[in-house]
């Protein structure tokens, strides 16, 4: 396809929605061909049959594939697709005709080119797609029940008949090649694959549609994958379009083409079939009422292309194409640049996303019981250990075959297929982990999600870290980058920073790289080892980390975790609390995902107080003998079985009152006694409910403020659930045999879910126990719901209200969806919204407005009851609803006045009225030193002098400016006794030396360069340029003469003298 032909067709498609044809098979059918018309004279004597053969008709039949692509240019489509569904070498294999693919493919395409030019105008060009099917065999699982980790193909054998099948069509004339009713994502990446590497060989490039089948209820492809899963997995070609086609009717496949819509930042397409097949398998549904549901498509702004698949005729495509005449295409969104990933569902890392665990146990090198099962051919009990990763948090697991005695290649690739096999672990991306780039591209074959590789790096020199990260690329994956040079693994953290900005630059100019899916490992070294020259290894990590994140935009941070605590190893205690405390302060650096055993992972804030102290030492090299001191304590925790502290002191709590136990048991996610415990605060308790709604909810919510303020991880949040579900669990059979008891009327009947994307319910699941408890029927569809499953049981019960669940920040994205869903099919029942990342200002701000019926936001299980209970009472209904909009507008308003700002002036303009300072008259003050020099226990006293006690007030939520506030009417008196107790801390503070003061200042010669820059240099001849700093300038309005400032002006230039 030529440069002015490709632009043409972009220019088209930001205009209006284009119109692609509708199927080809329907209209093959409509002829009623026989055994002898599809063998022609040409193949009379073929030794089995052919009917059936569609794509043979293109040199038996062409008269009739001519017409018929003339049928739907006359119906008004843009875009006519080849006769090629099946010719590729795979699928012909079928006829024993992979001979004959080449000219398939040619005469496909030059018979489509041949009509779409008879029609095609210079007002009107239109266009023929090269379609490349998905053949009749799947990578990604086995045919064979039995054998799981069989495939009946190799992406390798794919990538070969996609390329012979790709080159027929660009050869026959198509302007645009067309990978669709894609099932099995591993096959489209192998299509991917091979049409990149044409597009590589021809040093050209062709437009590229993709589409992807949905073929079951739950939303999934074929072989699993989620929507969204499929986008992330197959973005990276970044095509001409991306969408679906077949198995369902426009009304099935709408919330499916709707989330395209919401997540691809690039033109969405969809040709569903004519409805849904009838017990015959004809397709019933007429012109009129598909294209009316079209109509709602474009209306709703999903589509830029639109056509028609299975059942579909030219009367439909005209029909369609009069629907949306009238209609905008989709407006591209600016979607966030952050790493997704995909296993069977998506992993998005963005910047606001908690820290990403990366399960360690799947690495032979790393784990003695996985390597052994691994070398003893024991899978089964492999795949457990892998499930068990999961199940313990691991959004990510890293599979590592990398041992001397294994054919390390071939058990990479049998775990990755039988993992495949596994929904409840292939659910999560797949971090392929080896030394050796034939394995880890062994791998790259076997992933039908967006996989991570682990790792590169340029110890082999640039060109073989270049070849590598293109063909990560070209299979769709994110990569880690090693800090390790021809000189070796960076130690320090500017050997560090320096290597991985050279890579970062290297990948990002040269070969385009996305920076989002670059992960960089700094290397994490092991502390506390003797040889002083590792003390500052930790915090070499950790600042190396602070300068990525703040001069590699985009770019994520990771690491194998357990690597820091090495020394110690034998004593898993101190070695949980060095990861703890690690991560505690790198995560705050930056680093975006750790290598961690998901399971054994420490809570930082119950670290005893003195191994906490002396394992920051040791991280965060505070004193010289930071280890000697760690090692006099470490035999102390040597045999207990976690970090909590001795023994002694772990089973202390045992003593505790049965309130405080079950809420320590929660914090610990320890579930030994928790049936046992509970049935003692039963007893104490008037009602089963008061259990709930008292010590649970008091634990649960600790373990909310610790997730939240970065002290537990999400593996341990998972462990507390699991207990509050055992001790729920216990508590259920009382709470029925209660309402049991006495006749009790029905308050009303509730449909809840955690929604599509969300796998969390532990919140959701307490406020059921607690509605149940009152009187409310509740149906809980579980995690993982997608937004018409959950209208739609809500319709089929009759349902009151709706409850809306989510821990996640993407979950706040699916609520306003479901929101915009209850809107678009008429729903006025309240809606609920509650979990973890939720807010009353979120529900405000973005969901309100989406639906005209009330909407509640829930903070927690104890206000749950009392807002049903509104919401159902006759007389409190009206003025409770009212109230609450009412309280939702001027949220609102108030949000808006925040974020309200004046138009920024021109920077030009700016600039131009910019400060004039006389340096003749204002000579630059002096320093008495030039150069970088440090403060080491800098006097504490001395600084208390320099406290700014406003910010100390205020944070206390005493307002008023110090001094002054100490004789403040209202104030003063709270205000002197809280001075006074600050100073006590202080004091203590100074006298028990519980704080070393340190600083590194420096003074650099400078000028001010350019506008806004300024110019640091080496030494006072400002011959050597040693870092230039950028600055802004304010661009608010100001009144007429005022001038507009920026840092800079405030360094004389270099004319200045």
């Amino acid at each position: 396809m030529t440069v002015d032909k490709t632009a043409r067709l972009h220019d088209l498609l930001a205009r209006r929605i284009l119109i692609l044809d509708g199927a080809m098979g329907t209209m093959i059918q409509s002829y009623r061909l026989q055994e002898a018309d599809y063998r022609g004279a040409r193949f009379h004597d073929w030794p089995i049959d052919l009917k059936g053969n569609n794509d043979l008709l293109v040199l038996t039949q062409p008269a009739i594939i001519r017409e018929i692509h003339a049928a739907y240019l006359e119906a008004g489509a843009d875009i006519i697709e080849t006769n090629t569904f099946n010719s590729t070498s795979v699928s012909m294999s079928d006829y024993r005709m992979e001979s004959l693919v080449p000219e398939l493919n040619r005469e496909a395409a030059r018979l489509a080119r041949e009509v779409a030019d008879r029609y095609s105008t210079p007002e009107r060009p239109r266009f023929v797609a090269g379609i490349l099917g998905p053949t009749n065999r799947m990578t990604s699982l086995s045919p064979d029940v039995n054998n799981p980790g069989f495939r009946a193909i190799t992406f390798d054998v794919l990538v070969s008949a996609y390329i012979e099948a790709a080159t027929g069509l660009i050869e026959g004339g198509a302007d645009i090649l067309m990978v669709e009713t894609i099932f099995d994502t591993l096959n489209a990446k192998a299509a991917l694959f091979a049409i990149e590497q044409i597009f590589e060989q021809a040093g050209a490039r062709w437009p590229v549609m993709i589409s992807g089948t949905i073929t079951d209820r739950s939303g999934r492809t074929l072989s699993g994958q989620t929507t969204e899963a499929f986008w992330n997995s197959l973005s990276h070609l970044r095509p001409l379009s991306f969408g679906l086609n077949c198995a369902w009717g426009a009304t099935q496949l709408r919330p499916y083409v709707a989330e395209l819509a919401r997540i691809a930042d690039l033109p969405v397409s969809a040709h569903p079939n004519a409805g849904l097949p009838n017990e015959f398998g004809e397709y019933d549904e007429t012109p009129e009422t598909m294209a009316a549901t079209i109509r709602e498509f474009a209306e709703s702004g999903f589509l830029n292309i639109v056509g028609g698949c299975c059942g579909t005729t030219p009367a439909h495509i005209r029909a369609i194409a009069e629907a949306v005449k009238d209609f905008p295409p989709r407006p591209i969104p600016a979607i966030e640049s952050y790493c997704r990933l995909a296993g069977l569902e998506p992993l998005n890392i963005g910047p606001d996303s908690l820290f990403v665990n990366v399960g360690e146990r799947t690495n032979v090198t790393g784990s003695a019981i996985f390597k052994r099962l691994i070398t003893r051919g024991d899978t089964t009990a492999a795949l457990e250990v892998a499930r068990q990763q999961v199940e313990n948090g691991a959004q990510i697991i890293d599979i590592n075959m990398d041992e001397g005695m294994l054919d390390s290649k071939e058990a990479m690739i049998t775990f990755l297929n039988l993992i495949a096999a596994e929904p409840d672990i292939s659910r999560v991306p797949v971090m392929i982990d080896s030394s050796k780039w034939e394995i880890l591209e062994a791998g790259l074959k076997h992933i039908q999600g967006k996989a991570i590789v682990n790792s590169i790096s340029l110890k082999e020199g640039e060109a073989e870290f270049i070849r590598q990260a293109k063909l990560i690329r070209r299979y769709g994956a994110a990569a880690i980058v090693m800090a390790f040079d021809e000189q070796g693994q960076a130690d320090t953290e500017e050997r560090k920073f320096t290597i991985c900005q050279r890579a970062y630059r290297m990948l990002t100019e040269q070969i385009g790289f996305p920076p989002q899916d670059i992960i960089f490992d700094p290397n994490i070294f092991a502390v506390a080892t003797g040889i002083a020259e590792h003390n500052n290894y930790a915090v070499d990590f950790i600042e190396a980390t602070r300068r990525i994140k703040a001069e590699l935009p985009n770019a994520l941070v990771s690491g194998g975790v357990s690597n820091v605590s090495f020394s110690f190893r034998g004593n898993n205690p101190v070695r949980e609390a060095i990861h703890s405390v690690f991560l505690y302060h790198a995560i705050r650096a930056g680093m975006s995902m750790g290598i961690v055993n998901a399971g054994q992972l420490a809570i930082y804030e119950d670290i005893p107080a003195q191994l906490r102290e002396r394992v920051e030492d040791v991280i965060l090299n505070r004193r010289p003998d930071a280890t000697e001191r760690l090692l006099d304590i470490a035999d102390q925790y040597k045999d207990d079985g976690g970090a909590a502290g001795p023994k002694r002191e772990e089973q202390d709590w045992r003593s505790w009152p049965v309130a405080k136990r079950l809420e320590h048991a929660l914090v610990k996610g320890i579930d030994e006694f928790v049936e046992a415990d509970t049935e003692e605060a039963r007893q104490q308790a008037e009602r089963p409910l008061h259990v709930i709604e008292g010590p649970l909810m008091d634990g649960m919510n600790v373990v909310g403020d610790l997730f939240g303020a970065g002290k537990m991880f999400l593996p341990q949040v998972v462990k507390s659930a699991r207990v509050m579900k055992k001790s729920v669990a216990y508590l259920i059979p009382f709470i029925e045999a209660e309402k049991a008891g006495g006749e009790r009327r029905s308050n009303g009947r509730i449909v809840m879910a955690t929604v599509k994307g969300d796998v969390h319910d532990i919140g959701k699941n307490i406020v059921g126990v607690v509605l149940q408890c009152n009187n409310f029927e509740v149906i809980d569809l579980g995690v993982m719901v997608p937004a018409q499953k959950i209208l739609d049981a809500a319709r089929e019960h009759n349902a009151d209200m709706i409850g809306l669940s989510g821990l996640i920040t993407p979950s706040l994205d699916e609520m306003v969806n479901v929101a915009k869903e209850m809107k678009r099919q008429e729903f006025s029942v309240p809606l609920l919204i509650g979990g973890a990342t939720t807010s009353v200002m979120h529900t405000a701000v973005k969901i309100d407005p989406n639906y005209p019926g009330p909407v509640i936001y829930v903070k927690d299980a104890s206000r749950a009851v009392g807002v049903a209970q509104n919401l159902i009472g006759s007389e409190t209904r009206i003025d409770y609803i009212a109230r609450t909009k009412a309280d939702y507008v001027q949220k609102r308003e108030q949000h808006a006045k925040r974020r309200g700002r004046e138009p920024l002036l021109p920077f030009a303009q700016v600039s131009a009225n910019r400060p004039q300072l006389d340096w003749s008259t204002t000579p630059p003050p002096r320093p008495t030193f030039l150069g970088v020099r440090a403060f080491d226990d800098y006097p504490l006293v001395d600084l208390v002098e320099r406290i700014d006690w406003t910010p100390f007030f205020q944070a206390w939520e005493l307002r008023g400016r110090y001094p002054a506030i100490l004789d403040d009417p209202a104030q003063g008196a709270e205000a002197r006794q809280l001075f006074a107790q600050a100073h006590a801390m202080l004091d203590k503070i100074i006298t028990e030396r519980w704080l070393t003061a340190r600083a590194v200042i420096g003074f650099f010669p400078a000028n001010r360069s350019g506008d806004g820059d300024i110019t640091l240099y080496t030494d006072e001849s400002r011959q050597q340029v040693l870092l230039t700093l950028h600055h802004l300038r304010q661009q608010t309005p100001k009144p007429d003469g005022k001038p507009y400032y920026c840092l800079a002006d405030w360094i004389a230039p270099q004319q200045s003298g």
